[in-house]
């Protein structure tokens, strides 16, 4: 009988030691166990158009600003993939919304670094980025900012650079080996890319987009817009395995016919049904058209909608895990003085006239949109 005992503790020490050398199981991959298994190409990810570039107090809320939120804020709340706009400077590569003069977000290395800390933070969660190459950076150029960060510990290289990938990776694949971090370009020239940064994907070989310059409702549709090879062959670019993407945001004109995001009617263009030019519906009929639902949709002003209720619906996803909703955002009004702010564009060259500059009239032209824009909900009392 003691012997039969001191076996029992000794098979019950060697489970409880099984147990925590095992690895622990993700529960959860992008807020749902039900998505772990699904390949990454068979998920709709929620996209943050223009990510970095915020219509909030730290911009004088600028028009130009797509989103009310951070990076970080947007990530917690659902969103997967963030996109942005890089620009060469005299201080490195930034990101820059058109023009540096209309609106700087800052080093593209700072921006990196901030998503790797939320990855640092969340291990069950694949994030994808979608930069916009506005200056022709070299693959090289980009892999230096992205070692900078440190981010690049993270990141997904598919097994070829040059052609569009027919399967993809579980979400739970890709968590389990980190490689969660998947990171297109538009564009890049696949001849350049080495292996010391093959993690760079150059975007239009792997992903056909809609159109993204849309001013109406009734402006959104499904056909393949670009890469411009595949410009309205829809059936071409869906059978080349590449992943869609639908862009489904307005724009709104300003003065001097300058673009800028429409705000105005958000709520319609972001809701899951019955609004006019709304994201559920337009998400469905490219899912029939396609015979398969978008990978990514990008929006502006994530938050409005709400945008994630399409996506969960898409994905089947009834009860998402470890969302954090966005706090009350920053009005016009709140904060002393802040309903005098000025448009930043207009701070900006402001300031550089007063430091001996001599704008140009492109810049004069970029400031006076945002002004006409905002002027009508300033307090211009004395």
């Amino acid at each position: 009988m003691q012997c039969l005992a001191v076996l029992a503790t000794l098979l019950a020490l060697t489970s409880a030691a099984a147990a925590v050398l095992e690895p622990r199981q993700t529960t959860a991959c992008n807020n749902s166990p039900d998505l772990c298994s699904r390949s990454y190409s068979a998920i709709t990810h929620l996209g943050a158009h223009n990510s970095p570039f915020l219509r909030d107090a730290s911009t004088s809320f600028s028009t130009s600003g797509n989103h009310y939120f951070n990076s970080t804020i947007q990530l917690d709340a659902g969103v997967r993939m963030l996109t942005a706009q890089v620009h060469r400077s005299d201080r490195g590569w930034l990101l820059c919304h058109t023009s540096c003069d209309l609106m700087d977000a800052g080093l593209l290395s700072d921006w990196l670094g901030e998503v790797k800390i939320w990855m640092d933070n969340n291990p069950s969660d694949v994030v994808s980025l979608l930069l916009v190459n506005s200056d022709n950076a070299t693959p090289g150029d980009l892999a230096t900012e992205f070692t900078r960060s440190g981010i690049t510990e993270y990141s997904y290289t598919p097994p070829s650079s040059t052609a569009p990938q027919i399967t993809w990776p579980t979400l739970q694949d890709l968590i389990s080996a980190n490689t969660r971090l998947m990171t297109f370009v538009a564009s890049l020239n696949p001849s350049q890319v080495d292996s010391t940064n093959a993690y760079l994907m150059d975007e239009f070989t792997f992903i056909f987009e809609t159109a993204f310059d849309n001013t109406d409702p009734s402006n959104f549709t499904c056909t393949a817009d670009r890469p411009s090879s595949l410009r309205g062959r829809t059936a071409e670019a869906v059978s080349s395995g590449r992943m869609p993407l639908q862009n489904h945001f307005l724009y709104d004109t300003q003065l001097f016919g300058i673009e800028a995001p429409d705000e105005a009617n958000i709520t319609s263009t972001n809701a899951p049904a019955d609004r006019p030019g709304n994201m559920g519906d337009a998400a469905e009929a490219c899912r029939r058209e396609w015979a398969k639902p978008p990978v990514f949709i990008l929006v502006d002003f994530f938050d409005q909608g709400p945008a994630i209720a399409t996506v969960d619906r898409l994905n089947g996803v009834t009860n998402p895990i470890g969302r954090t909703p966005p706090p009350a955002r920053d009005t016009m009004t709140s904060g002393a003085g802040s309903s005098r702010a000025l448009p930043l564009g207009l701070v900006t060259l402001v300031n550089q006239v007063k430091n001996g500059a001599n704008p140009n009239l492109g810049e004069w032209i970029w400031a006076a949109a945002d002004w006409s824009k905002t002027l009508g909900g300033w307090d211009t009392s004395p």
